[in-house]
């Protein structure tokens, strides 16, 4: 073995010795581990999406996904992270599921088809259902008397290479899948997505996204659900879908000839300062879209912004929010302010000015479902879609998302959430990639860790009060 000469100045010599097997770079693995066996997690995914194989060896359907998912937990960016970790011995003894290889991994996940894909979604209904009578007392009356809100949105994921399967490219020129998520927003939970072509409209496909959202919600939650989206998915289908379901509604409108009439008839004595938005007003019109129920009407907001402001390149968002005649008006430096101009059609009883302002500053925090979408490209790994077959990446596209649920779910029921919820990447730094020696002692495990603190103790401390399930 080669040896370091020693430096002058007292400086001791270093050796590298023999490799450790009892050391791993992910003793928060175990976290994860307890988290999957008091929620059952395998069995219940297993139970809803069958058999993938036609001999019982090897991997099932639920551990595969699991195995995905607590890859990309992990850091792990593509499918080949699979072989990276699969060395890590120490791992592997913490780990609720065996390792996968890439390559099985990948020819297992071909296998899933529509009855797999809409299992998964079955399956966090029942995980959902499980994991709520195990939070604290306090986050379980919050999310049960509160009423459920359905978040809507869609994502691009930028792809490269022509071989790739069910892609396409997108209004920006890039090759892209799409992935299409309805959330519960006050849980933090993807209750429903599908993964579509970059040109793929989302609208068509919005009402029974809706309608298989709405059924995720455990049966304990006792408020009128809610659903925003935002202009990608205003429809008709979709506000009826919501009236029938007993849904109140709340969807950003494209900014029409009648929607700037509308606009234009509300008086300067009807707006109102907007919540938490500086410079901003909100006003309540009677306009509804053609076609739509009955009881819709339109929220205005308005905000102001400075002529100086306005982007001179014709393509830019911001100069579409604006009237045109103050637009000109602004552009040619008669104005020094104009206003950007919004509009969401809704069913949300008004009673009084207020409601509208109400509601307007509810809609905005529309931005709950972006902050899913984010954590579940950049806290697990759906910025990529590994494979060339369109039914791999939809599995891998459901392992991120089930990432971020398992996320969600540790933080909520261990009291982790209390100060704000971690994204992936900060609970990766301060849970799950944490080093320890793993170390057999008294017929069982022990993890030593460094010096410190640490909160995975507490976390597996607070795991093991939880019942294990029959």
């Amino acid at each position: 073995m080669a040896r370091l000469r020693s430096r002058k100045h007292g400086r001791k010599r270093v050796r590298v010795g023999k490799p450790d097997v009892s050391l791993t770079g992910s003793a928060g693995v175990a976290a994860l581990a307890e988290l999957v066996v008091r929620l059952g997690v395998v069995d219940v995914l297993d139970g809803h999406l069958g058999a993938i194989k036609q001999r019982d060896r090897g991997v099932s359907a639920g551990q595969l996904l699991v195995a995905l998912a607590q890859c990309q937990l992990l850091g792990g960016h593509g499918l080949v992270a699979l072989d990276h970790q699969r060395p890590d011995a120490a791992w592997q003894q913490l780990s609720a599921v065996p390792g996968v290889p890439s390559t099985t991994a990948a020819s297992l996940a071909r296998r899933f088809g529509p009855e797999q894909l809409a299992g998964i979604e079955s399956a966090t209904t029942r995980l959902l259902a499980s994991a709520l009578p195990m939070m604290p007392a306090a986050k379980r009356a919050a999310l049960t008397t509160t009423d459920p809100t359905i978040d809507m949105d869609s994502t691009d994921v930028e792809v490269y290479g022509p071989g790739k399967q069910g892609v396409a490219f997108n209004y920006r020129g890039q090759r892209a899948g799409r992935p299409h998520l309805a959330t519960w927003a006050e849980a933090g939970i993807t209750v429903a997505a599908e993964l579509l072509a970059g040109n793929d409209d989302v609208r068509p496909r919005a009402a029974d996204m809706l309608r298989r959202a709405l059924a995720a919600i455990p049966a304990e939650v006792t408020g009128r659900p809610r659903v925003r989206a935002d202009a990608g998915y205003f429809t008709a289908d979709l506000a009826h879908a919501a009236d029938q379901a007993g849904c109140d509604y709340a969807i950003a409108a494209k900014r029409s000839t009648a929607m700037w009439r509308a606009y234009a008839g509300i008086g300067e004595h009807e707006w109102a300062e907007a919540t938490d938005m500086e410079g901003a007003q909100v006003a309540a019109c009677d306009y509804a879209p053609q076609g739509w129920p009955d009881d819709a009407y339109t929220v205005v907001r308005r905000v102001r912004v400075n002529a100086e402001d306005i982007s001179v390149d014709p393509r830019a968002r911001r100069r579409r929010t604006i009237p045109a005649d103050q637009l000109s008006l602004a552009l040619g430096g008669a104005l020094d302010q104009v206003w950007a101009v919004s509009f969401i059609v809704t069913n949300i009883p008004q009673y009084e000015p207020a409601d509208a302002v109400e509601v307007e500053a509810w809609f905005r925090r529309r931005t709950d479902i972006e902050d899913r979408i984010r954590d579940a490209k950049l806290g697990a790994a759906l910025r990529h879609l590994p494979s060339g077959h369109h039914e791999v990446n939809r599995v891998w596209m459901w392992a991120a998302l089930l990432a971020c649920n398992l996320s969600v779910l540790l933080q909520a029921i261990t009291g982790l959430d209390t100060a704000g919820r971690a994204h992936g990447e900060r609970l990766r730094r301060e849970l799950l990639n944490v080093p320890a020696r793993v170390i057999r002692h008294a017929r069982g495990l022990e993890l030593r860790l460094p010096p410190g603190p640490q909160i995975l103790p507490e976390v597996l401390a607070r795991l093991r009060l939880l019942p294990t399930p029959a």
